[in-house]
């Protein structure tokens, strides 16, 4: 059964905690040497297709350091691979698309997502994770913006040039990729959370690169569909990008309990920035984690400061975890997270 309570849930939702809940983007990845050891070669894709395997690695670092929550071991590009895309995960490169998109007959090649039928191990591996840990699980789907980036630039972009063109030259079309990117995802997430999933997370992590014009033209009207098409479940909602500081404001009227924040923007200046009804996740600089745990606990002990002018925040990396990370130092990083007292008024209210 899903997790009905937890101090990760209860900060997603602004509610009282016993103590800080902490989690970390990328948690299940290369700097485990079991997740190393597990995972072996071969294309991240095949290794999603196998819930056993799946399931175990999402697991590891739950295990390993005693984190709030367990996020799905997937991949962003795991629907869009699902419905025929022509998509493939390049290790040290990222998605890559063979045909990018570039005009509105591609719509063809981008068909409807239907869970039951296309991704049957996706909800297999959540209900095998439920099973396997008492801590929520957080499922995640791509934001449309940071889908079409991927397959209208045929990879990953420092520019995103080919991405703007079409959103300004051809908006019909732009505005029926980005539908068609909601409703997969939206799909996708919904069969995540039948299975089991207490939380959902939409990543777009590319928003950034988008003035705030753009992003609330381009951008924000789809990622509200999915987020509002999630309001019926009524598990936590979390948004997330990089680079999105002056961004923030807007992420907060998309639907999201909680806005995810890079470590460009202090915590105190993101939650003036959100409102007071909005929740925090963030926002540890990850590369801070290189260098050793004195330097990281210095600068958590600020995020977790800064973290107590928001409703509620959980705290996490302010991106993934990067592959040379010391796994001890994310393990003391939870054990002084934990250490920490909760938010001023957060008990006994």
């Amino acid at each position: 059964m899903p997790v009905a309570d937890s101090d990760f849930l209860s900060a997603c939702r602004c509610e009282p905690v016993a103590r800080p809940p902490v989690w970390f983007m990328r948690q299940a990845g290369r700097s485990l040497p079991e997740f190393r050891s597990l995972r072996g070669e071969g294309s991240i894709l095949d290794a999603v297709r196998d819930p056993e395997l799946a399931a175990e690695l999402t697991c590891q670092p739950v295990r390993r350091y005693g984190v709030d929550a367990a996020i799905l071991f997937s991949d962003i590009m795991v629907p869009i691979a699902a419905v025929g895309f022509e998509v493939e995960i390049v290790p040290g490169t990222g998605p890559v698309v063979n045909r990018p998109f570039r005009a509105r007959s591609d719509l063809t090649r981008l068909r409807l997502l239907d869970p039951v039928a296309d991704t049957p191990y996706v909800s297999e591996t959540v209900r095998r994770v439920v099973a396997m840990v008492d801590v929520p699980v957080i499922g995640f789907a791509g934001a449309p913006f940071t889908l079409a980036s991927y397959l209208v630039e045929g990879g990953p972009s420092r520019d995103f040039a080919w991405t703007k063109k079409l959103m300004h030259s051809e908006p019909e079309t732009w505005f029926a990729l980005a539908d068609r990117l909601a409703e997969i995802a939206l799909a996708s997430l919904r069969s995540q959370v039948e299975a089991g999933a207490s939380a959902v997370q939409l990543f777009d992590s590319w928003a950034g690169w988008l003035s705030r014009a753009d992003y609330e033209r381009f951008a924000l009207p789809a990622t509200r569909r999915i987020l509002g098409g999630l309001a019926p479940f009524r598990v936590p909602r979390i948004l997330f990008g990089v680079g999105t500081g002056e961004l923030l404001d807007l992420m907060a009227t998309a639907g999201a309990d909680v806005v995810g924040v890079d470590w460009r923007v202090p915590l105190d200046r993101a939650a003036a920035r959100v409102g007071p009804h909005t929740a925090l996740q963030g926002n540890l600089d990850p590369a801070i984690c290189l260098a050793g745990f004195d330097a990281a606990g210095v600068a958590a002990r600020r995020v977790l400061d800064e973290g107590h002018a928001a409703p509620g925040h959980v705290f996490n990396l302010g991106h993934g975890v990067l592959p040379g990370t010391d796994p001890a130092v994310l393990q003391r990083l939870v054990e002084l997270v934990h250490a920490t007292s909760p938010r001023r008024g957060a008990m006994g209210r």
